[in-house]
């Protein structure tokens, strides 16, 4: 993790994100005293394409839930 003053971070600002891009964290400080820190923005997880791919993936089951939720009540669960 770099440590950098205010005035360094205003001078070279375009090379501090480069940094953060690159995955460093990168902390300002203000008369040496910790204000702020830079940190990469996590990439957001890939939503399904679509929910028919999704459900083409998923093994089908042995049996219907309603048939299983019966019996899972009947035995008392």
């Amino acid at each position: 993790m770099a440590t950098i003053s205010l005035a360094h971070a205003k001078a070279g600002l375009s090379e501090l994100l480069n940094k953060v891009e690159r995955g460093e964290e990168v902390v300002i400080t203000r008369r040496g005293q910790a204000v702020a820190r830079l940190l990469p923005i996590q990439k957001p997880k890939q939503g399904l394409r679509s929910l028919q791919a999704f459900r083409s993936q998923t093994p089908k089951a042995s049996r219907l839930s309603i048939e299983v939720l019966g019996e899972l009540r009947d035995e008392g669960f």
